[in-house]
């Protein structure tokens, strides 16, 4: 039985996490939930698990259902406190952005072990989450399902590392050398299939019509720039010790192989099954094992019939470059990154830039960056704001030009539709 403690469980992958849970009732309690704040799902699935610890962002609307979580048993503490419960075997960091980073570096402080969903705090700050598990021997198990993809091949493998200096987070003998090459998989997100010169056109519903994974909100607009793919080469990086220029990405339309390892031997190892985030978030919980989950969709390759690979077109898919740079440079870049990024999927969410405007906004803003080498917490967090800062400045400016553009298009569609 172990005791999970989960941050972020109202959002999707919480939500899956707590599907795990209650899947698995003789191997899980669930010991705290945290969430920002939708407080009514949180007060369900308090009504529904039972945990003995909640914390909320919104601590006032939390505070007035104070007698329901009375009634259920649940005390509440901040999520710092909850990411440190001595009780607790594993912390599941399912949160979005940076927001979960010092509750993740908290845990990891206290010695627990991190699922995580939270790429966002790996690529921010990977040398600092490195620094701290060493010193501690909390490892980083992930939850993505194309870092877990890499996990699961590299078990068995043992090499002579590359990087010595960089944590092997997940637990695995050191296998850099008998690494040739890291392939992540990508699907292309919602517009692989759209003409590049209607991208400027697109809006937010749009980009939330991912065609292969349910996941929130600002993860599947990345899926769409394929930003998500530049976090998780810097991820990788961190929790693999592989360096840069031998981690490469696959456009992979079927989202049925998660990632592939090649050896230094020619052989390969994929990872392959159905698109459902609760095959990598059990992995990660019930690790070292292999459990069976009731009512589990299984792998049917013939049913599937056919797999397809491609290369990533780097002009349609700019965030990909702009994200191994930043990890390339190191110190705080991929901090300003990540916050500007974050940013400007926020902004275009608002319908105040265009789709294409995202990868400027970011550029914009590691252009501007003045980096700090060997970051801490604060100096992460400074760079993750002034990153926001320009973002917010350039998309205010191009806020107006950018509704007469949009407004242009929709007039030319209206009149193309009337035509026809």
């Amino acid at each position: 039985m172990k005791s999970l403690v989960i941050l972020g469980s109202t959002g999707s992958i919480g939500q899956q996490t707590l599907d795990v849970a209650a899947a698995l009732p003789e191997r899980f309690e669930v010991l705290g939930l945290a969430a920002g704040r939708q407080i009514d799902l949180l007060l369900d699935q308090v009504r529904r698990f039972r945990p003995r610890y909640v914390a909320a962002a919104d601590e006032a609307a939390l505070a007035a259902r104070a007698d329901a979580l009375r009634t259920c048993g649940a005390r509440v503490i901040s999520a710092r406190e909850l990411s440190t419960l001595p009780e607790a075997d594993v912390v599941v960091a399912a949160t979005v952005g940076h927001a979960g980073l010092e509750p993740i570096v908290a845990a990891l402080a206290a010695g627990k072990d991190v699922a995580l969903a939270n790429k966002e705090a790996i690529v921010a700050a990977g040398p600092l989450l490195a620094r701290v598990a060493r010193r501690t021997g909390a490892r980083l198990l992930p939850v993505d399902s194309e870092p877990s993809a890499i996990w699961q091949c590299l078990q068995g493998e043992v090499g002579t590392p590359d990087e010595p200096h960089l944590a092997t987070l997940v637990g695995l003998a050191p296998s850099g050398r008998a690494v040739a090459r890291l392939i992540l998989t990508a699907s292309g997100g919602a517009f692989r299939d759209w003409p590049q010169g209607h991208l400027s056109r697109v809006r937010p519903a749009d980009a939330l019509r991912h065609p292969t994974w349910r996941m929130g909100p600002k993860i599947t607009v990345d899926a769409a720039t394929m930003m998500n793919k530049g976090l998780e080469i810097i991820e990788a990086h961190w929790l693999f010790g592989v360096p840069y220029e031998r981690i490469e990405v696959l456009l992979h339309r079927e989202s049925i192989v998660h990632s592939l390892v090649a050896f230094v031997d020619g052989s390969m190892k994929a990872q392959c099954s159905l698109p459902d985030m609760r095959l990598p978030i059990q992995y990660a919980l019930t690790f070292p094992e292999r459990v069976a989950r009731p009512s589990v969709a299984h792998l049917d390759l013939a049913a599937v019939g056919a797999l397809s690979f491609g290369h990533v077109p780097p002009e349609r898919y700019p965030c990909l470059s702009l994200a191994r740079e930043a990890g390339q440079h190191g110190g705080t870049y991929p901090a300003a990154l990540s916050g500007a990024n974050e940013e400007a999927v926020a902004c275009f969410m608002a319908g105040q830039v265009a789709f294409t405007d995202v990868a400027p906004l970011v550029a914009a803003a590691l252009d501007r960056h003045a980096p700090v080498w060997e970051p801490e917490i604060d100096d992460i967090r400074q760079a993750d704001e002034l990153a926001r800062a320009v973002v917010r400045e350039r998309a205010a400016a191009a806020a107006q030009p950018v509704s007469a553009v949009r407004a242009g298009a929709e007039r030319s569609d209206a009149g193309a539709a009337g035509s026809a």
